[in-house]
């Protein structure tokens, strides 16, 4: 009897749990249904990927999409395009919006937001603040929503917690792994004088190294004192490492592409203020580390920490410009360059980008290729040349920190619970993103 599919994707090399290896891969309604040789099985739709490798969708955990509040600068519709151009299957959204997502109808807001606007699949992080702390426990079980996020250091919006007791409680306040912007706010406003006007290299001396790993070592002591698992977000510094891997049975760590990609001093005197971010990027000998963390499996996660500004706000007098870089449209891109030059293996940065992430957060039915698991894919030509260019960037904002960089390794396809959603460069017409789901807070269903 033949076999029938929805979709056959045909001849690809697809990275599996069980190897690397040329293979089809069948998909019936949004899940993977079958992975081998599938010659005389038929299906309603068929993408050649012979020549082309097959990851397991890409998740960028770390996306600030501005809305609502700051839509001259992105929205979920923008961002979400962006997104699936660049082979990013799903994102989780950061909660520094305006107002900041810090309350069941602030989530669900956002929910209904996206709804029928989001081309990838999507979940939103909850703001810890100082109000909402003896609420955070039913907060992070709200379906759609990815987690806890803490501020211990001001960046970009309103949102911090910086004293020690309001850390340790809102630690207490739940059971999911809790993620953390981790700069020490007392240091950064003690050495607010070391942003020189005007001069945008003295970014990391103002947000210094101790600035991290103060923040960092004292969250890692407060969470091994609630018990509560850690993910901290885009760790700049090598003095940070020793402290995570000292701590990796509660803890697990993200790194940036801008940190893994960029060095201080050349960045900022090439791109000024388009290099502004926060943490800050710093010199090689940091950059030099993150990428031996990555080698010796210490870091569990690599994001974007796409946070897009409009050009008037970037290019004023520094420090009074944002922090914050585009990023969602060429971390796929950026990694598989990364890959051709050796820094890493396709299956370390499938990882990295997809395993990972499930792995962490505890994402149902995501992160591999498998029997069962969705049927997303993020298909990738590891030998197309290519230039990243302003002009590619569906970001509202219109720019990239990349522009004139040339990578090796591009995304093909983007295909989402077994829809084709990005088809050489071209974004489906209508989106269809959906809410995340998590094992710790599956909705129960009838029997």
């Amino acid at each position: 009897m033949t076999e029938t599919f929805d979709l056959i994707i045909r001849g690809g090399t697809a990275v599996t749990p069980f190897g690397t290896m040329q293979t089809d891969i069948g998909v019936r309604g949004q899940s993977i249904a079958a992975i081998g040789a599938l010659d005389n099985a038929v299906a309603a739709e068929t993408l050649d990927a012979r020549g082309l490798h097959i990851l397991p969708g890409v998740i960028d955990t770390h996306v600030h999409f501005r809305e609502p509040g700051n839509l001259e600068k992105e929205d979920m519709e923008t961002g979400s395009r962006a997104a699936v151009l660049g082979g990013v299957t799903a994102v989780f959204e950061m909660p520094n919006t305006n107002p900041p997502t810090t309350t069941r109808i602030l989530v669900e807001d956002k929910l209904k937001r996206a709804r029928e606007r989001m081309y990838c699949d999507h979940a939103f992080y909850i703001g810890a603040s100082t109000a909402n702390i003896g609420a955070l426990f039913a907060l992070e079980r709200l379906p759609g929503v990815a987690g806890i996020k803490a501020f211990l250091g001001s960046s970009t919006g309103s949102l911090l917690l910086d004293k020690e007791d309001a850390i340790l409680a809102a630690l207490k306040g739940g059971t999911r792994r809790i993620a953390v912007h981790s700069e020490d706010e007392a240091r950064l406003k003690a050495r607010a004088n070391m942003a020189m006007p005007g001069d945008p290299s003295t970014h990391p001396v103002w947000r210094d190294v101790e600035t991290a790993r103060f923040s960092t070592e004292r969250v890692l002591r407060l969470a091994r004192a609630a018990g509560r698992r850690l993910h901290i977000l885009h760790v700049t510094s090598a003095e940070e490492l020793p402290l995570i891997a000292a701590s990796h049975d509660l803890a697990t760590v993200e790194a940036a592409v801008p940190h893994l990609t960029l060095a201080a001093p050349e960045c900022y005197e090439r791109l000024g203020t388009y290099a502004q971010i926060n943490p800050p990027i710093r010199d090689a000998r940091h950059r030099d580390a993150l990428w031996r963390a990555i080698a010796s499996g210490l870091i569990d996660v690599v994001g974007s920490d796409h946070a897009p500004h409009t050009r008037a706000d970037k290019e004023g007098i520094y420090p009074q410009t944002a922090s914050g870089l585009t990023g969602v449209q060429t971390l796929v891109t950026i990694m598989l360059d990364h890959v051709n030059a050796g820094r890493l293996t396709l299956e370390r940065m499938a990882d990295l980008t997809s395993a990972g992430p499930a792995r962490v957060f505890g994402i149902a039915a995501k992160g591999r290729i498998a029997e069962g698991y969705d049927a997303d894919f993020t298909i990738v030509d590891l030998k197309a040349q290519r230039r990243i260019e302003n002009r590619w960037i569906a970001s509202r904002c219109g720019w990239t920190p990349y522009d004139g960089m040339q990578t090796t390794g591009w995304p093909a396809s983007t295909v989402i619970r077994g829809q084709i959603v990005m088809r050489e460069g071209e974004a489906a017409a209508m989106p269809a993103g959906r809410p995340l789901r998590f094992l710790e807070s599956l909705e129960p269903t009838a029997a």
